[in-house]
């Protein structure tokens, strides 16, 4: 992990209980462990989860608008396809995961880490990103349109047709990540620290001849 961006760490307590899941009793869920389960077919709005380690954890077809997520692991989870609109997610980390179509649209982020994970066609719109960080994850076609990043890093990422439209990237190092082509608006990437190489690429939508 690069040491650039200081993110919190979730604070997990040393013995959780375990917990399961779909005999749970109420809507505030702390200190427990959910592993090596199924959560299918949920459909819950302003559940709390505060020190809660997933492993090894399936959603299939979930939606859980107003989640509240605080000291919070995901590890080897998959959450494709979860509707995680309006979150609150806080001091979380979400490693070695599949989240691909991850909807984040209209969360708000704080100290959260994505590692190692597939989290292609996920949604960020409107997002409020802050303490943020992505390491080693493939981005492909995700959207972040019209979010706000203060402190986010993007760290050998795969963000090919990644949308940025709206964006505002001053702060931000695309250097070590790959792509062939951004949706965003070339206003935007003031500030933004690119690859020798990647410069060239925008500069060729600039309509600038390079010579070689």
């Amino acid at each position: 992990m690069s040491d650039l961006l200081k993110i919190q760490q979730p604070k997990i307590p040393s013995s959780l209980t375990p917990l399961d899941f779909n005999n749970r009793e109420d809507s505030y869920i702390s200190m427990a462990l959910i592993s090596d389960c199924s959560i299918s077919k949920e459909e819950i709005e302003k559940i709390n989860f505060d020190q809660v380690v997933f492993r090894n954890v399936t959603f299939i077809d979930g939606s859980f608008r107003f989640v509240e997520l605080t000291d919070v692991i995901f590890d080897r989870c998959d959450l494709s396809n979860v509707n995680f609109t309006d979150a609150i997610v806080h001091r979380v980390e979400f490693r070695d995961s599949k989240l691909l179509g991850l909807n984040l649209a209209d969360a708000a982020l704080r100290n959260v880490l994505f590692e190692n994970s597939n989290m292609k066609m996920g949604s960020f719109g409107y997002a409020d990103l802050k303490q943020v960080k992505f390491d080693t994850c493939s981005l492909r076609n995700a959207d972040y349109y019209d979010a706000k990043f203060n402190k986010v890093e993007f760290n050998n990422c795969d963000i090919d047709e990644v949308n940025l439209t709206g964006t505002e990237l001053n702060g931000i190092d695309l250097s070590s990540c790959k792509f062939n082509r951004l949706n965003l608006s070339l206003e935007s990437l003031a500030g933004c620290t690119v690859s020798p190489d990647q410069a060239i690429g925008f500069a060729k939508l600039l309509g600038l001849e390079i010579k070689e």
